[in-house]
């Protein structure tokens, strides 16, 4: 996945203007910034759920195996399948733990129970839930801890077997040990697919991923491998964010 010279206004202001950046597959790539710099924008470019905010365009090119996702002739309900995304606060759905999970399933059309059963019970342990929920799979998704939750939704995005993930902050709204569960899950879905995560924690962006971003202003001033990133960073703005001189 890769986006081209992506530039993107909400009415006349402009959040980005010419991002061209690559995500790759197997990789974990963060965002960092300041607040307002255009890392969520960013995010939700990718799967375009920024089309649900009135006077919004963009303009440029998301490429997904070469195929711009803001052509006409996209199926965007399709494309989010293809794209999952976890927010900043859990948002799991007021159902059982098991229909959380199923929700996407049931609404491609998917209902042969066999099914899914099994594919509930893949994406619970993909997410690293199943042995925590196995038996609460009838109670509702509301009644788990916050970080149970953010799992839960991470399981609900991996059931319709998108390509890419998307993860904005993730970890915002959790105590340090659901925060680490987290950065173990990631580190273990990586291997299957490609991975994007915003965050304002420089050290969970060094601590999770393999290729770092740093936008500031609605530019990407910066990419390279997070190492060098954060031991060697080209630009003196870039040392000056991550050494937290301004932020």
């Amino acid at each position: 996945m890769k986006t081209t010279d992506l530039d993107f206004y909400y009415g006349d202001f402009p959040a980005l203007e010419g991002v061209s950046l690559d995500f790759y597959i197997n990789r974990v790539t963060a965002l960092i910034g300041p607040s307002g710099c255009g890392k969520s924008t960013l995010l939700r470019c990718l799967n375009r759920m920024n089309d649900l905010i009135p006077y919004s365009r963009a303009e440029g090119k998301v490429l997904l195996d070469g195929q711009d996702i803001y052509d006409p002739n996209v199926d965007v309900v399709g494309l989010r399948r293809r794209i999952g995304m976890v927010f900043q606060k859990p948002n799991p759905f007021p159902k059982t733990v098991f229909e959380n999970v199923a929700f996407g399933l049931r609404v491609n059309g998917i209902s042969k129970k066999t099914y899914l059963a099994n594919r509930v019970e893949e994406s619970l342990n993909l997410a690293a839930l199943w042995d925590e929920v196995s038996d609460r799979l009838d109670d509702s998704a509301l009644g788990l801890s916050g970080g149970q939750q953010q799992r839960l939704c991470i399981a609900r995005a991996l059931a319709v077997e998108p390509e890419v993930l998307l993860m904005d902050e993730p970890c915002s709204a959790l105590d340090p040990i659901a925060t680490q569960k987290i950065e173990e899950l990631i580190h273990q879905l990586k291997s299957s697919y490609t991975i994007i995560i915003v965050t304002h924690n420089m050290q969970q962006a060094a601590r999770v991923s393999d290729i770092t971003g740093f936008f500031y202003l609605g530019k990407l001033i910066e990419v390279d491998d997070t190492d060098t990133i954060f031991t060697r960073p080209k630009l003196q703005q870039t040392e000056d964010y991550i050494t937290g001189r301004f932020g």
